[in-house]
């Protein structure tokens, strides 16, 4: 199952990242991408979020999958969703600029 793999390849990048970041002074904020399969938008939004790579810690929420059914009925007609740190900050597309903004607040 190419959904598995996948979410445990997640799994193990983003415990990796916050492993090597235990010993800054600064978590990685952490970027949630609710997504599902297929989305051409999300898989752009993917692309685009290479440049982010070291600077967050994507987590990605499969919206189909039965245990994330809440997130399906608040988002299955608007993905990809993005939330920063647990509060929404896009929908539809990925604006890098915008991310960039607003991982420059701090």
């Amino acid at each position: 199952h190419r959904g598995r793999a996948s979410d445990t390849l997640s799994l193990l990048q983003t415990m990796f990242l916050i492993r090597t970041r235990t010993f800054c002074s600064r978590p990685l904020p952490v970027l949630t991408l609710f997504t599902k399969d297929p989305c051409p938008l999300c898989d752009e939004a993917k692309e685009l979020l290479e440049p982010f790579r070291n600077r967050v810690v994507l987590q990605t929420v499969d919206i189909s999958k039965a245990e994330h059914r809440e997130f399906w009925e608040k988002y299955r007609f608007h993905i990809p969703v993005f939330h920063l740190n647990g509060t929404e900050i896009m929908r539809h597309r990925l604006d890098p600029e915008r991310l960039d903004q607003l991982l420059n607040q701090d």
